[in-house]
């Protein structure tokens, strides 16, 4: 299991400096002069020259690139182009706006995914996996933005269940920060549900079929200790797509902050693009990328703590 795990850890951090630094260099590329997003178009060619002084644009790239990669092994990700201010401080008031609302939706997604996975599985055929699979195509064919103004349109303004928009930390109140981040991650979560239990009813629809399950039934085993084994034989499907939608929500939360005015990475992400501020854009990819690595690492390792086999992939 030492060697499994040091393995995938490995491989994360192989992932995180290629990203890391196709990230650096696609970005000096596509934004080929910062000063101009930075400064606006009144400002003068000396200003320009000047400010490009100021944040190193006048050294060459790959100086630029070193400097850059030898303070983030510190853990400093550099001043915000845009307000010179650490990115790092920047990135530690954001990260937790954005987390707690993807990691509600994982949840939600989770928990009505699985269950409703299970429960079609287990029925296939009956009226509620017809009527799950109905809900399915449409949540499907819906634009998520477009599901999050009604949600908002219907839980917010008329029954006024949640706030329209704005951010309550934690340390504010407990009830006001669930409060604001509930309708965000409803939005984000109802696409995944969908996902979670289709992977899930088939995975379960697979092994109810097998002679494993008919052996333990014969032997007399509960109902519901027969579907506990299903349920783990069948949850690697659903894991992985857990995981691979909590990757996907982190990007998904750009439109969904935007909507609900969240003060997280998304709104970060937006802004900084439109501003050139590439050391913001890096520090936001690599925070990003750590994400990504840690939940695939969790992910390898449940799987392998379910199914042995893995480990030895």
């Amino acid at each position: 299991m030492l060697l499994f795990t040091a393995k995938r850890v490995l491989s994360g951090i192989l992932l995180l400096v290629a990203v890391s630094t196709g990230t650096f260099f696609l970005a000096h590329l596509a934004i080929s002069d910062p000063t101009a997003s930075l400064l606006g178009t009144t400002a003068s060619p000396a200003q320009q020259a000047a400010l490009a002084e100021k944040i190193g644009l006048d050294r060459p790239l790959l100086v630029q690139f070193w400097e850059w990669l030898s303070h983030v092994v510190l853990l400093d990700f550099g001043v915000s182009w845009r307000n010179f201010q650490p990115v790092s401080a920047q990135l530690a008031i954001k990260v937790p706006v954005t987390l707690s609302v993807v990691t509600l939706a994982t949840l939600i997604t989770a928990v009505v995914g699985v269950a409703f996975g299970m429960i079609t599985g287990l029925r296939p055929g009956t009226w509620f996996d017809r009527i799950i699979k109905g809900i399915s195509v449409v949540l499907f064919a819906l634009p998520g933005f477009w599901v999050s103004l009604v949600l908002v349109m219907w839980l917010a303004v008329q029954l006024k269940w949640f706030p329209a928009v704005g951010y309550v930390t934690p340390t504010q109140s407990v009830d006001g920060w669930l409060r604001s981040i509930t309708l965000p991650a409803i939005s984000l979560a109802l696409g995944g549900i969908v996902a979670v239990a289709e992977q899930l009813r088939n995975a379960v629809i697979a092994q109810s079929r097998q002679d494993w399950v008919r052996t333990l039934r014969s032997r007399g085993l509960s109902p519901t200790r027969v579907n506990l084994h299903i349920l783990r034989n069948a949850s690697p499907a659903a894991l992985t797509v857990i995981a691979l939608m909590f990757v996907g929500l982190l990007s998904g939360a750009i439109v969904v902050e935007q909507i609900f005015s969240l003060p997280g990475l998304g709104q970060l992400t937006n802004q900084s693009s439109q501003n050139g501020d590439i050391p913001m854009l890096l520090g936001i990819t690599v925070i990003s990328v750590v994400f990504v690595v840690l939940i695939n690492l969790l992910l390898d390792l449940v799987l392998g703590w379910i199914n042995p086999k893995v480990r030895v992939a």
